[in-house]
């Protein structure tokens, strides 16, 4: 790995190849008018007109992160026709695990039939997590350590947002992902960009819960606010974004289009739809190659680009290969970047439970 001035770690791996992405969503949608009786018409209408949800979907019940995840795992092992047996490493992103402990990983482990010789483990990350899981299980292949790899990854921000939050209830879905990663001799080379400041912790946080106490502080913006729910300051998350993502984009396409050929597609964390429209006004980008769909999905976190490729790149991706440039950037902060050659894939699907 080689530093990039400021941007972050860059890193390059050969020899991995993503062979199937399966995207899982709740059932239940809710609409805008949801949030009516709350909020008031007018004071739904401000925020939708900045962050463009139009839709969301929601777990029920006692569904979590690990439930999506395993159906939308099913679907892959089955649709590619793999033995659970066959899995090298397993690895779970995400910020609403099941539990703090064991690792919600060991738990998919067992619910998929995965063997004892897997290597199972959780991230804590959220809006950076799928170029950051992507890197790491394309670096396991590289290194022999593993063949086969699957990176779950999703999140239910319902279950931690604050229901009177007009900043949150309003802006985040659910969903989890599995992305399944294979060895393979003709791979192509995929290029990263990784990169935090530990500097914005608290301007995106759930401040309880785990064993630091941080409502105690006395920081004056969490007063009056639902102790174990997830605040955020939506001006310093802006901030932050417009200064890390364009360079990070200029960056992570110079890498990755240093054989001549640009991305094909640029998918960035679905935030929120007034940032993201600002970005790919400013890195030159029809919308065409930038697709989006918060409108009907809303911020789903770490899901939110393999949710991308499963909802807005499917037919083009079972057909054909195209170059993707994948950006992620939020929590911590944290951001991280992918460019790699994706397709044509055996499965890529959305899935309901």
């Amino acid at each position: 790995m080689t530093m990039s001035h400021a941007i972050g770690r860059e890193a390059r791996t050969t020899g991995g190849r993503v062979v199937g992405v399966v995207s899982c969503v709740p059932a239940k949608v809710r609409g805008n008018d949801d949030f009516v009786d709350t909020f008031g018409e007018a004071g739904v209408a401000d925020v939708v007109k900045l962050i463009g949800v139009q839709s969301r979907r929601q777990v029920e019940g006692d569904t979590t992160t690990r439930d999506l995840c395993r159906s939308a795992a099913d679907t892959l092992l089955k649709g590619l026709s793999w033995d659970a047996g066959s899995v090298d490493a397993l690895i779970f992103v995400s910020q609403t695990p099941d539990f703090r402990l064991p690792p919600t990983a060991c738990a998919l482990q067992a619910d998929l039939g995965v063997g004892p010789a897997c290597i199972a483990f959780d991230i804590n990350l959220g809006c950076s997590g799928y170029p950051y899981a992507l890197w790491l299980g394309m670096t396991m292949i590289q290194t022999g350590a593993a063949r086969r790899v699957l990176l779950a990854v999703g999140d239910t921000i319902s279950r931690i947002v604050d229901p009177g939050d007009r900043a949150t209830a309003l802006l985040f879905g659910d969903a989890g992902t599995v992305t399944a990663l294979e060895a393979s001799d003709d791979a192509g080379a995929c290029h990263f960009v990784l990169g935090s400041d530990g500097q914005g912790v608290k301007n995106l946080i759930v401040p309880t819960g785990g064993f630091r106490d941080y409502m105690a502080c006395g920081d004056s913006r969490l007063q009056g606010r639902a102790g174990n729910a997830l605040y955020m300051d939506g001006g310093e998350i802006f901030n932050f974004t417009l200064r890390a993502v364009p360079p990070l984009v200029a960056r992570t396409v110079e890498l990755g289009s240093a054989d001549g050929r640009q991305p094909d597609y640029y998918l960035f964390h679905q935030a929120n739809q007034f940032m993201l429209k600002h970005l790919i006004k400013k890195a030159k980008l029809s919308p065409e190659q930038a697709p989006l769909n918060i409108d009907e999905f809303g911020n789903t976190s770490s899901a939110s680009i393999p949710l991308l490729i499963t909802t807005k790149l499917k037919a083009t991706l079972r057909e054909q290969a195209h170059r993707l440039a994948l950006f992620g950037f939020g929590v911590g902060y944290s951001w991280a970047s992918a460019c790699l050659d994706i397709g044509p894939l055996r499965v890529v699907d959305t899935i309901e439970v």
